[in-house]
């Protein structure tokens, strides 16, 4: 009979790679936000959602992508939800307290205005950001749960406008500005720029550009508290590897 302790060297083996922890899953949300990431016939589509697959797979990490409202995933954070990330979102000292962020992957162009029919000269009557948000005749559509960077968040609080809040995506704001709800409402240009391809109501709509509106903000994927320091590093590391923060036109830096 042969010795059994071949046999028990390899089961102790086994038993030592069953032991090593496996990378864990890390769940990924991403709020619908066309064209930066929405769903289309069932399927997820959009550019930041594709350069987020992108990061993860560069960086080895198993990753789960679901789409989930932004108020939930927030919640979430605050909740203490583990092995849990959200792609491109801005850098807010009151997000930070709850989530850490990677470096940034996308940076924005600056907002614009998008304004309703029947409104063009009262709002074009404006020829400043800050005159613009101290007309009280006039009526701001903003999006509950969303932040238009702090520079813009601060002067809207503290402007003169009529705000009409609303839990909703940004496109269907865009849909009811479309239809006199508001007098005006900032928003992304790529969003307009989808809106407007996608959607012949956007006819109605005209933007208008701010010689003074805030530079664009840049955008983060933010992980959980428990998410190690070391999937943070590779996480950055996949961002420089993939092409660093990319600009508005989706190319890489300097290009």
């Amino acid at each position: 009979m042969k010795p059994a302790l071949p046999l028990a060297g390899l089961c102790a083996a086994f038993a030592c790679a069953a032991a090593w922890p496996a990378t864990p899953q890390i769940t990924v949300a991403w709020r619908d936000k066309p064209p930066y990431h929405y769903m289309e016939n069932g399927v997820a589509k959009g550019f930041l959602l594709e350069r987020a697959r992108e990061v993860f797979a560069a960086a080895g990490l198993p990753a789960r992508f679901i789409n989930e409202p932004q108020k939930r995933i927030w919640a979430n954070f605050q909740h203490g939800s583990t092995n849990y990330c959200s792609i491109s979102w801005y850098r807010l000292p009151e997000r930070e307290a709850l989530a850490q962020y990677s470096n940034p992957f996308h940076e924005d162009l600056p907002h614009t205005v998008l304004i309703a029919p029947g409104m063009v000269e009262r709002v074009q009557a404006h020829a400043t950001l800050e005159a613009l948000l101290t007309d009280p005749t006039l009526t701001l559509g903003v999006i509950e749960g969303v932040s238009y960077g702090p520079v813009l968040d601060q002067m809207i609080r503290s402007g003169k406008n009529k705000l009409m809040s609303r839990t909703v995506e940004t496109t269907q704001m865009m849909r009811m500005l479309t239809v006199g709800r508001a007098s005006y409402m900032f928003v992304d240009r790529e969003d307009w720029e989808f809106f407007r391809q996608k959607e012949p109501s956007a006819q109605k709509l005209v933007r208008y550009d701010l010689p003074n509106m805030p530079v664009g903000m840049r955008r983060h994927v933010v992980c959980s508290r428990d998410v190690p320091q070391e999937t943070m590093n590779k996480l950055n590391q996949a961002i420089a590897a993939t092409g660093g923060m990319l600009n508005p036109g989706h190319s890489k830096p300097g290009k």
